[in-house]
């Protein structure tokens, strides 16, 4: 979980020593060029900061040589259809070795592994080629095992190209039954054929219908194999080697604990705009197709989506800056492309397109800022037995460090809770599934909206020393029924704001047994900002884990999460998937309890809590999930496929009806309406886009069973005075109605 609780401008002290330190170290480093000199840099910087930094660094020795060994070569090559035994036996001599080597700042054996895997990428491109050039003959009765982690390495090139053909075969053969049942389903009716565009909105070819033969089939799954595989060889060639050297010194970095890292420039800024949900450029999400980029999505707001000139399926030819000459683009790196038409606030960038039509359009678009609508929390209503109810859905815990006035999680969501106080909602649910976290700040304010004030987390540093983050507002935006939904996803930010609001006994938890278990804090270290007199370019920066934070009774997230005070089954239920499964995971401990006092206000939690559990004992639904999820389990163990065409069939037909039996787990639906708030209603009169987007978030809403139950939970949270208030209302309006 790339999760960032804190950031470098706090200016923790231990890391102003490192600064102090390393700046009498690197102040006057020559000014040399060329990537060895970098990477030695990198190395070095690296381990310095991390040793210097990290909460509880690991000793760099035979042991820490043996891990790094090991999970590198799993990074480079992950399902083992490069490497040759050989290979591997040469690589060995160097696995007690690497703890030297990175104190030397040696690249010997990144070096070799480099060279080497170039070396067997592009012989493998004339494996799968060859091999994809001949139909397979599936009457053969064999199989393939695809669980790479306890296969072994080939011994030689035929054992390794019988590895391959076994893969090319497993894959044209899934491809090709799902053909074969296409085409069996034209001939009887079930589906009409379909026209094959040409490229062009005005071109289609005319349907034909006349049956095509198994062989003919065969023929174009491989083709279409074949461009897959030459695809993905292209992006492999577009990596470049201080690209693979990040994997190793992310290798390295990630032996110290699961959550330190380092990001290369391009991967920062990544990061910066993951955590902020805004970037400058002109709008669009591209991708790379062939040797073109190619627009998929037109963002909402952005000077694309406003100018109307550019439309998804249109593809990049040329870049130009403001008046200067255009620079060619195709063929070119997406990430080098993205570069290009990025750029500052109110500057121009002039675009040679491809249309879709074919016709070539020169663009002239003004950068501007750019929100990523999916970054930031959204709500909705729904009325449920008489009352009404909001759900806030947070995807993270967002906040722009390098503005303090822009838009951050806890200002959206004070906002957002106000606008549903307006509404009348008679209770909240706030869902946080699938969060994997981000600001420390915004979870303290946040939490602070549904208690009077008090502590919202502890926090831990190397030293010993503990720091207390309360909230100091005495105001409490909301004082009603509150539900929060968890998963085994909810990470970090996350897990903080579930066990301040079940540690105060502010609301119910409802979710996975456990959330997933990320109780560590991280700094983002530019590397940069350690050299002085460089023209070595940039280096960087780094994650690492600085503290440990605790909940305010003392206990710790980490590896263990937070309880669901309600467990609702799920289909990852019995799958190792939660911190507490990583090997290098810091272990769980405990402080002191804060000084805090629980919510004094009426709720009926346990109530809630006790009617929940009944009704998920009796309802079919949850019981099916909970089979699925046993099903799901002993699936994922199942690493082994026959390759003869009849008995994959049967395998898959087998496969197919066991998982009919869950289908209505999919098909769920809870008969309610969910409907925007009115500030977002008169928005979607001109966003067709977020119109759109709503229209599929509540329909996903209409399907969801935890949600339903929810809402449940919050009606069962209704107090005497609420329920009270809430009749009142309605014989009012009712009688209204009536007259």
């Amino acid at each position: 979980m790339n999760t960032i609780l804190n950031f470098m401008k706090r200016n923790y002290k231990i890391l102003s020593l490192i600064l102090i330190a390393s700046l009498m170290l690197w102040s006057f480093i020559p000014k040399q060029k060329g990537d060895p000199e970098k990477d030695k840099l990198l190395l070095e910087l690296l381990t310095y900061v991390i040793e210097k930094g990290h909460y509880s660094p690991a000793e760099i020795n035979d042991d820490f040589s043996k891990s790094l060994y090991k999970e590198y070569l799993i990074a480079l090559d992950p399902t083992k259809r490069f490497f040759l035994k050989s290979d591997i036996v040469e690589f060995s001599e160097y696995e007690t070795e690497l703890d030297d080597q990175i104190k030397n700042k040696d690249l010997t054996f990144f070096n070799l592994t480099y060279s080497r895997l170039k070396q067997r990428i592009e012989e493998s491109k004339n494996y799968y080629k060859s091999i994809l050039s001949q139909p397979f003959d599936f009457n053969v009765d064999e199989e393939f095992n695809s669980d790479y982690e306890k296969a072994p390495y080939a011994t030689s090139i035929t054992e390794l190209k019988e590895k391959w053909r076994k893969q090319m075969k497993l894959s044209v053969l899934s491809s090709l039954t799902a053909r074969l049942k296409l085409e069996e389903d034209i001939k009887n009716g079930v589906v009409k054929a379909k026209k094959d565009s040409l490229g062009s909105k005005k071109a289609e070819k005319p349907i034909d219908n006349t049956p095509k033969t198994f062989e003919q089939i065969e023929k174009e799954t491989r083709e279409s194999s074949l461009k897959s595989m030459n695809e993905y060889f292209e992006l492999i060639d577009d990596v470049k080697r201080d690209e693979w050297f990040s994997i190793f010194v992310n290798s390295i970095a990630e032996r110290f604990d699961p959550h330190t890292s380092y990001f290369a420039p391009e991967e920062k800024e990544r990061f910066d705009v993951s955590m902020s949900g805004k970037f400058f450029g002109i709008g669009a999400r591209l991708q790379k197709k062939n040797d073109f980029t190619e627009i998929t999505e037109l963002i909402s707001g952005g000077p694309a989506w406003r100018g109307k000139e550019l439309e998804v399926g249109d593809i990049f030819l040329k870049v130009a800056q403001g008046d200067k000459d255009p620079v060619d683009v195709v063929g070119m790196k997406i990430d080098d492309v993205v570069k290009k038409i990025k750029g500052p606030k109110g500057t121009e960038v002039r675009l040679t397109v491809k249309k879709t039509d074919g016709t070539i359009k020169v663009i002239t678009l003004i950068r501007d800022e750019i929100e990523i609508e999916e970054t930031y929390l959204k709500s909705s209503i729904v009325e449920k037995n008489g009352l009404k109810y909001g759900v806030i859905y947070l995807p993270k815990f967002y906040i722009d460090f390098e503005n303090a006035d822009s838009r951050d999680a806890g200002k959206d969501m004070a906002i957002e809770v106000e606008r549903l106080k307006k509404a009348g909602v008679n209770g909240i649910v706030l869902d946080v599934r699938d969060d994997g976290g981000g600001s420390l700040k915004t979870v303290v304010d946040i939490a602070g909206l549904f208690i009077e004030q008090g502590p919202i987390v502890q926090i831990k540093s190397a030293t010993g020393k503990k720091e207390v983050l309360s909230d100091r507002d005495k105001k409490i935006q909301w004082e009603g029924p509150l539900v929060v939904m968890i998963n085994n996803f909810s990470a970090s930010a996350s897990e903080i704001l579930a066990a301040a609001i079940q540690d105060y006994k502010r609301g119910v938890i409802i979710g996975s047994k456990q959330s997933y278990g990320k109780g560590t804090v991280q700094n983002i270290i530019d590397l940069n900002q350690f050299v002085r007199n460089s023209t070595i370019g940039d280096l960087g920066a780094l994650k690492t884990t600085t503290q440990k934070f605790y909940r305010i009774n003392g206990g710790s997230t980490q590896l263990e999460g937070v309880s669901s005070d309600v467990v609702m089954p799920d289909k990852y239920s019995y799958i190792k998937m939660g911190e507490r499964d990583i090997d290098n995971a810091m272990p769980w401990d405990k402080i002191d309890a804060a000084d805090y006092s629980v919510w004094n206000k009426p709720n009926s939690i346990s109530t809630a809590i006790a009617n929940s559990k009944i009704r998920l004992a009796e309802n079919n639904q949850f019981k099916l999930i909970d089979e699925n999820a046993k099903w799901i389990n002993e699936r994922s163990e199942d690493y082994v496929y026959n390759l003869q065409i009849d008995k994959f069939k049967s395998e898959q037909k087998l496969l197919e009806e066991t998982s009919k039996k869950y289908k209505s787990v999919l098909d769920y639906k809870n008969q309610l309406t969910f409907n925007s708030l009115p500030y977002e209603n008169e928005l979607m009169k001109t966003d067709l886009a977020l119109k759109e987007k709503r229209q599929r978030w509540h329909e996903s809403l209409a399907k969801d069973i935890y949600v339903d139950e929810a809402l449940n939970v919050l009606s069962d949270l209704q107090t005497k005075e609420i329920a009270k208030k809430t009749n009142v209302t309605l014989k009012k309006k009712d009688k209204l109605v009536k007259s």
